[in-house]
């Protein structure tokens, strides 16, 4: 007999990996929308496993059941069809595929990060006075700045918002794709130089959460994490009144400082912010004398159409720095 030695390691082993998933906060998170898709992925495993455990109890059954050793099972080696077998084998797995089409269909279009939300959470609609909390996130090497454009200031790698109020947040990036992750609060949303992406979310609960990038973008990745605080309505404000107490400004020249490689950066506040910063960063010119992507495509796209528009561009390609909030008319 095999002492309890011999099985002393492989228990502690399988222990430890049991241990290693206590951190549920996928399936228990304190957002609505993270709380719903927790949801999809439990009824998407379930329905899965509709299939899964049966198959593998009646592998270890006919294993068992069909083995050397048993002569009195039956045995026919010339068996090729059953027309009720079939019937079971095909119908439950379709069946399972229509539910996880017709699940996942559904909640695509309801869990859609640019859809505006309809509610607060489960049982709360939206009020109709309340006005989403819009935050600008920028994804730099390697550390996060967010913009408050309504209330001036921004931070880097510190996110707070007010318990039960709707977040949009706007996201870009200054150099490389990344990805923009806080588990307690919904899915991840990739951030693109160049291009803007969506994500609505509200968090229900106060408290800290961890929050990241889910998306390698080189050496400082594994350290480009911040602190997302839920805060009550006064909480927030006291929390914009201290960065507004601050000296520092966020100008362009700042920024392109701050938007140098660097990695583990500390929490800074900006008591101001350029209120054109994140334009000229989705339009990838904060640096004096750069052109500005969408005026480069609004010229591009007039190229060759009017005789007029081929005047303006070739009056404006040598010289012309655009300015977001100014777009330039180039048929005029």
């Amino acid at each position: 007999m095999p002492s309890l030695k011999t099985f002393r390691a492989p228990a502690l082993l399988a222990a430890t990996a049991l241990l290693a998933g206590c951190n549920t906060v996928v399936l228990s998170p304190s957002g609505d929308i993270a709380s719903q898709q927790g949801r999809l992925v439990m009824i998407a495993t379930g329905l899965m496993l509709l299939i899964i455990i049966p198959v593998i109890v009646l592998t270890l059954l006919f294993a068992w059941r069909y083995r050397a050793a048993n002569k009195e099972a039956d045995y026919q080696p010339d068996w090729h069809h059953s027309t009720r077998l079939e019937l079971v084998i095909w119908s439950a797995p379709l069946l399972i595929i229509i539910a996880l089409g017709a699940l996942t269909w559904i909640s695509t279009h309801t869990l859609d990060p640019y859809r505006p939300l309809d509610r607060i959470a489960a049982g709360k609609p939206m009020p109709a006075d309340v006005k989403p909390l819009e935050i600008q996130v920028v994804s730099l090497d390697w550390k996060w700045l967010f913009i408050y454009p309504e209330q001036g200031i921004a931070t880097v790698n510190e996110v707070a918002a007010p318990v039960d109020r709707p977040i949009l947040f706007k996201l870009t990036s200054s150099t490389t794709m990344n990805a923009f992750y806080v588990p307690d609060l919904a899915g991840m949303i990739y951030t693109m130089p160049g291009m803007q992406t969506e994500l609505n979310a509200v968090i229900n609960k106060p408290g800290v959460y961890h929050g990241l990038s889910s998306h390698y973008s080189g050496a400082g990745f594994s350290g480009m994490t911040f602190k997302f605080h839920g805060v009550s309505n006064e909480e927030f404000a006291k929390w914009v009144a201290d960065a507004k107490s601050g000296s520092q400004s966020l100008t362009r020249a700042v920024y392109n400082d701050l938007a140098k490689p660097s990695e583990r950066n500390p929490v800074q506040r900006f008591a101001s912010v350029d209120p054109d910063l994140y334009s000229r960063v989705l339009n990838l010119c904060t640096v004096d004398g750069q052109r500005c992507m969408h005026q480069v495509m609004a010229q591009d796209a007039l190229r060759g159409r009017t005789k007029a528009g081929e005047a303006a561009v070739a009056a404006l390609m040598p010289q012309q720095i655009c300015t977001p909030n100014q777009p330039v008319d180039l048929l005029n």
